[in-house]
């Protein structure tokens, strides 16, 4: 009988000669179960840097967390052997059931990245599991890695920059995505956000088969370290002012033209949403409150005219037909004398020819604000990140679309 159940466990774990199941301990009081792997005397190893068949020369006792049995936490325990090769000397011999130097199984990795990628951060995985998150970060940072070494970056002609905060104190990330509809995904994410960033985003596009002179297209806010930055390092790429920043540039303004006027018009006050949404997305109580005084000749009501006219710009079906309409904008907006609106106006006017370059483009960083909104419902868990390293492995995770190649087998053979 004894014999019968090494062999199920030794299928279970899917060994191979001359691995076998010697000894099968199980605990009820500390709901855990112990499997020794051994090889038999006189077995057959084969050198891990030649494959040569030798002899085992010694062993060293370790132990690996696998996924669990029927909810019971398991450890595998085996002599990890080391061969004398006759060309190479002593090695060690890797086992097959985990990455040499780790202390979980293959399956018991693959089990933590399905954890992760479900959602869950290290510190949620490692809570469920029972582990130090330090141990899943690092299993998290073995695949990411791994598999961005072999992202390939050859096509990439479109790309999209975009910041977002790892935390308070104005310290940031930035972002790097592949533009194209069929491949959108991060490519590179790294700390900061100035131009050394670009030249950063650059070495790493080179260094997986990418080529700068092929980059056509970059779409970004009006950072001006973006702006030098994609300036200098892509000088073959034509600027586009991404459309989802611009509208902030206008509802800041707007705003602004809210909180100065409130100081007069008491009935502006706890409205701010009223004016920074669009008609479509306001509640009922909003749209009443907007009806009420949109016919009023208050600067506020003025401005949001002047944002939503704006907005309908990015309408038109072409530069020929939105530039004119860009022009009677702009004069409308520097002659309404609304500080705001008029200093807003003026940046778009600085920035004119990437603002109208979306018409030839039609990039937008909508993809990166998307990705930013994963970012940041990720931040709020609990013990989410402690470092910019820690984030930008998330980002990876998260939206870089990695082939992780975990076993396919894995899910099937954990039994919740």
């Amino acid at each position: 009988m004894r014999d019968q159940m090494n062999e199920l466990f030794r299928m279970a774990l899917g060994l191979r000669e001359p691995w076998v199941v010697s000894k099968i301990e199980f605990s009820e009081e500390h709901r855990q179960l112990d499997l020794w792997l051994d090889f038999p005397a006189g077995s057959s190893l084969a050198c891990p840097q030649c494959g040569k068949s030798c002899g085992a020369y010694d062993s060293t006792e370790r132990i690996w967390r696998h996924l669990n049995f029927f909810q019971h936490k398991t450890l595998l325990h085996a002599r990890q052997p080391r061969i004398d090769c006759p060309d190479h000397g002593v090695k060690t011999v890797d086992v097959p059931w985990a990455r040499p130097g780790v202390g979980f199984t293959l399956l018991m990795e693959a089990f933590i990245m399905m954890l992760v990628q479900g959602g869950m951060t290290p510190a949620q995985a490692s809570r469920m599991i029972g582990e130090h998150d330090t141990r899943i970060w690092r299993v998290v940072e073995h695949y990411v890695s791994k598999a961005r070494s072999e992202a390939d970056f050859s096509k990439v002609k479109a790309i999209g920059v975009d910041e977002t905060s790892r935390s308070k104190g104005h310290r940031y990330i930035s972002v790097f995505m592949d533009m194209d509809k069929n491949t959108s995904r991060v490519l590179f994410a790294t700390e900061g956000k100035d131009a050394a960033t670009v030249k950063a985003f650059k070495e790493d596009l080179q260094a997986h088969g990418g080529d700068a002179g092929q980059i056509t297209e970059a779409c970004l806010d009006m950072s001006a370290a973006f702006i030098s930055g994609l300036s200098e390092q892509l000088p073959g790429a034509q600027l586009t002012f991404d459309n989802f920043h611009l509208m902030q540039l206008l509802g800041d303004a707007v705003d602004q033209v809210r909180r100065e006027e409130q100081a007069t018009h008491p009935k502006l006050k706890g409205t701010r949403y009223v004016w920074l949404k669009n008609e479509w997305n306001r509640t009922e109580e909003q749209a009443e409150t907007f009806d009420a005084l949109r016919r009023s000749k208050l600067a506020t009501v003025r401005a949001t005219h002047m944002r939503s006219v704006f907005q309908d710009i990015f309408a038109c079906d072409s530069i020929n037909d939105a530039e004119p309409m860009l022009k009677h904008w702009y004069f409308w907006a520097t002659h309404s004398r609304i500080a705001p609106m008029n200093k807003a106006a003026k940046t778009i006017k600085k920035h004119w020819d990437g603002v109208l370059r979306w018409f030839t483009s039609r990039i937008n960083n909508g993809l990166l604000e998307a990705i930013n909104s994963l970012i940041q419902s990720a931040k709020a868990k609990p013990r989410g990140f402690r470092n910019s390293r820690y984030l930008i492995t998330m980002v990876y995770l998260i939206a870089a679309k990695l082939d992780f190649k975990l076993p396919a087998f894995a899910q099937a053979t954990h039994t919740k």
